[in-house]
């Protein structure tokens, strides 16, 4: 089975199901009726995958939910993530995303959630019961997710038998999985979204291997 990276760009892309490109203005195209993903391909910070190795070996434990004013985000995040080197070019980028989804979908509070991982969080396909998501993957493996060509949605959830999804059935055509790069900044269109109740995107959390980790952040409405 192959895993497969969105291509890099040199400038934003129209594919059927998600848009990808390297200006975050890419991302106000979740708004289109056939757009169930948007990534925006930024150029990689060291000093981010720094700080993320770090709060992984010291603070593996340590999961922030917070629930965040788009206006105290910055004061917020300085009490809430911890001390450690490169903590204000982590801060500043993370008050980064919080601003740009408070624009985008014109919120004031805003779920956040960090979470340093071992295992799979979620381990199968499935379509999340939301609006939309922002998702990061700070360090480690990113999250894995499905074109619509390459899905048999009968076999979601209760569909698949209990059975994982190499043998659910739930992968068609040529089984190829995407994945989003590490940070890469990825918004997923659930199944709350008015008008796509039945075409949320299919994803799941990459399988981590033993001694494997990751730094999972994700941004919702509150």
């Amino acid at each position: 089975m192959q895993l497969n990276s969105p291509p890099t760009l040199n400038s934003n892309i129209d594919c059927p199901g998600f848009q990808v490109g390297q200006d975050p203005s890419v991302l106000t195209s979740i708004y289109d009726d056939q757009t169930n993903m948007a990534i925006w391909q930024r150029q990689h910070q060291k000093v981010l995958d720094l700080y993320a190795q770090e709060w992984i070996q010291r603070h593996p434990f340590h999961t922030p939910r917070i629930i965040l004013s788009a206006d105290k985000a910055l004061d917020q995040l300085d009490e809430l993530l911890p001390d450690l080197d490169y903590k204000d070019e982590f801060q500043q980028d993370v008050a980064l995303l919080v601003d740009m989804f408070s624009c985008l979908f014109d919120a004031n509070e805003i779920g956040l959630r960090i979470a340093p991982l071992t295992k799979a969080m979620c381990p199968r396909f499935h379509v999340d019961k939301i609006p939309c998501r922002l998702i990061i993957n700070y360090g480690g493996l990113g999250t894995e997710w499905l074109l619509e060509e390459n899905v048999n949605r009968h076999y979601l959830g209760r569909g698949a038998k209990g059975l994982p999804d190499h043998q659910s059935g739930i992968l068609r055509g040529d089984e190829t999985i995407q994945q989003v790069s590490t940070q890469q900044v990825a918004l997923l269109k659930g199944s709350g979204w008015i008008g796509n109740e039945k075409h949320g995107l299919v994803h799941r959390s990459p399988d981590l291997s033993s001694g494997q980790t990751r730094l999972l952040l994700t941004l919702d409405f509150s």
